[in-house]
C-alpha cells in the first residue's frame, strides 16, 4: 500500500446524507466495485480549523484493500492502495 493519496472519482450511495459510502471508483483507468467496507472512521469536526474527513477501508471486487478518504470541505475523494 502506497503512503501517498491520489485524487479519484467515486460513485457513492447517498441516503440520509450525500456521499454516505463508496460503492465503486475508478483507479488507474479501471472501474472497481466495493463489495465490502472493512472499516470506517473520521477525524476532525470539533475544531473549526480541522474539517471532517471520512475514511473507508474497502475491499474491491479484484481483491485489493484500499483506503478511501472523503474530504467534505473540498468535496473530493482520495485513495491509497
Amino acid at each position: 500500500m502506497s503512503n501517498k493519496y491520489e485524487e479519484i472519482q467515486v460513485e457513492c450511495r447517498s441516503g440520509y446524507k450525500a456521499n454516505e459510502y463508496p460503492v465503486a471508483f475508478v483507479f488507474q483507468g479501471r472501474r472497481l466495485e466495493v463489495p465490502e467496507i472493512v472499516d470506517r472512521w473520521y477525524e476532525g469536526g470539533k475544531d473549526p480549523e480541522k474539517p471532517v474527513i471520512d475514511y473507508f477501508k474497502v475491499k474491491t471486487d479484484d481483491g485489493r484493500t484500499c483506503i478511501l478518504m472523503y474530504s467534505g470541505h473540498l468535496d473530493q475523494w482520495f485513495i491509497r492502495c
